[in-house]
């Protein structure tokens, strides 16, 4: 893999399988660690869908559990959009991806703790030392590296292309 694919069927795909992959992945942590403590997945994602319908989302039952789920989605793209493009000129994010990726999904997890959730959330208690670290190991596992494996599979030039009978 000597020089990256910068098509933009290439650039498309890596994006597409990407934000589809880290989406299932985190959103399935998030339900299974969600259903180990006993609480209802359905009010975690009509919690994630308060940050756009406030505390009526709670209220909106499966419709807005799905907007949750569609905000989650969005973000997950967003994710992995960042570090394709990033990556696009830092090549050393693409050709090293599971030491960059678990990385990302540690900085992934700091901003949304730090920044996005203490801003939609001002007054929530510090999260607990288990729970947070449970959740870098599940932004490294589901979010960072499979961003970063996408993003590698994504520069190689035949990604996206048939290869011609014989080649």
């Amino acid at each position: 893999m000597s020089r990256p694919n910068t098509t933009p069927l290439g650039t498309a795909r890596g994006i597409l399988y990407g934000g589809l992959t880290v989406g299932v992945l985190d959103a399935l942590a998030a339900t299974l660690l969600t259903i180990a403590r006993g609480r209802s997945p359905v009010r975690t994602w009509q919690g994630v869908a308060s940050a756009l319908l406030g505390e009526a989302s709670f209220d909106g039952g499966i419709p807005t559990m799905l907007v949750g789920l569609l905000v989650h989605f969005t973000i997950a793209f967003a994710v992995v959009t960042v570090y394709h493009l990033v990556s696009k000129r830092w090549t050393m994010l693409w050709r090293q991806p599971l030491i960059w990726g678990p990385l990302y999904g540690i900085l992934v997890h700091l901003f949304m703790q730090h920044v996005v959730l203490a801003l939609r959330f001002p007054d929530q208690p510090p999260t607990q030392l288990a729970p947070y670290i449970r959740q870098i190991i599940v932004h490294i596992l589901c979010v960072g590296t499979p961003a970063a494996v996408w993003a590698r599979r994504a520069m190689d030039s035949s990604f996206g292309f048939r290869q011609p009978l014989g080649a």
